[in-house]
């Protein structure tokens, strides 16, 4: 009985070897699948200059998933981003075009720097109520969030009426201009937004890999109750990674306005999709406790390269829609795939040793 343990496992391990890499690998093989099919399929697809524009595009998903990542690593989900990057457009357009009154005879207006800051924290301030929501009030995160989404996107249409904040080139004598640099200047000719998205993505690796709270994520998502009495601060946690989660969010809609020099309040609708599709697509597991950074980047090249190749090709909006739906479908059940397939292996090498 002994032998036949010990000629069995290793013949599985080596037939289910191949299988589980070619799982792992999955990100990079649909990135190269999707560039060489649109590199037939649609003109000019790899010129210089569009894969310029791609670049940005790629940058806007890879922020929203990176913060993605860390919410649903820690058990969570988060459907209030893309109303998170219209609400921040519509406050940096509002304070660069209209200020802050004060009484009926003074306006205080702000510097860019300052209308980014503030933009910046109402993304956060955003995070915090989903965090504050599911942590003190314990509302599924997906009905917390649910509703922040309707409330930011209220609150973006309310700011301006529904009409779209327009020339945010600002005011010299006001000290308000400058704002456009943010989405149109470029460094070493590489745009400013993949400088941001190097350095918050460097950020946020190093956070998930090398530091005690990027542990905490992954030890909450994989068992909640189990981290709690290890002595994490479980809410604490998951505060902050709502509230990073806002924070990306809000840097998107501020490229947004930057790149169009004007704020709509519908900016950002479906961007959840992106968010969600990229994190899963690069390898972030729906039930919390595994995922990396490095693969939800590239999970954003593979899902921004699908959409701007279905416009060059000229595909409906609608269809576009219904393709990101199959690929999360289809990211999730592969992600099942390979949870079984990495059992069944463990299990087989453990049994091999044992013997």
């Amino acid at each position: 009985m002994t032998v036949a343990i010990k000629s069995a496992a290793p013949g599985a391990n080596l037939g289910e070897a191949p299988l589980l890499l070619l799982l792992k690998l999955r990100t990079f093989i649909a990135l190269f699948a999707v560039v060489i099919f649109f590199s037939f399929a649609a003109h000019n697809f790899l010129s210089i200059e569009n894969l310029l524009i791609m670049s940005r595009h790629v940058a806007l998903n890879a922020f929203l998933a990176i913060g993605m990542t860390f919410v649903i690593v820690a058990g969570g989900i988060d459907l209030s981003v893309g109303s998170i990057v219209g609400l921040s457009g519509m406050i940096a357009g509002g304070l660069i075009l209209n200020g802050i009154p004060l009484g009926s005879s003074y306006t205080l207006y702000l510097s860019v720097p300052e209308v980014i800051g503030v933009a910046l924290l109402s993304g956060v301030a955003v995070g915090a109520v989903n965090g504050l929501l599911i942590t003190r009030l314990n509302v599924a995160p997906f009905i917390a969030t649910l509703g922040t989404l309707y409330i930011a996107r209220g609150a973006a249409l309310l700011s301006s009426g529904g009409e779209t904040f327009p020339n945010l080139t600002g005011n010299p004598d006001f000290g308000t201009t400058g704002f456009p640099i943010l989405g149109s200047s470029s460094i070493l000719g590489i745009p400013l937004t993949i400088w941001l998205l190097v350095v918050v993505g460097a950020f946020a690796a190093y956070l998930a890999a090398r530091t005690p709270l990027g542990r905490q994520i992954y030890a909450i998502g994989s068992n909640e109750r189990a981290a709690q009495l290890s002595g994490v601060r479980v809410n604490r946690v998951k505060m902050f990674v709502y509230m990073f989660s806002g924070f990306c969010a809000a840097i998107v809609g501020l490229i947004i306005s930057s790149e169009l020099v004007a704020s709509h309040p519908l900016s950002g609708e479906t961007f959840e999709l992106n968010a969600i599709a990229a994190a899963v697509l690069g390898g972030t597991s729906m039930s919390g406790g595994r995922g990396k950074i490095g693969g939800t980047i590239i999970g954003a090249f593979v899902i921004g390269i699908l959409s701007d190749g279905l416009v060059m090709m000229g595909v409906s909006s609608f269809w576009q829609t219904v393709i990101k739906g199959v690929v999360i479908v289809a990211a999730v059940v592969v992600d099942q795939i390979q949870r079984r397939v990495q059992q069944r292996f463990a299990l087989q090498k453990q049994a091999a040793t044992g013997a």
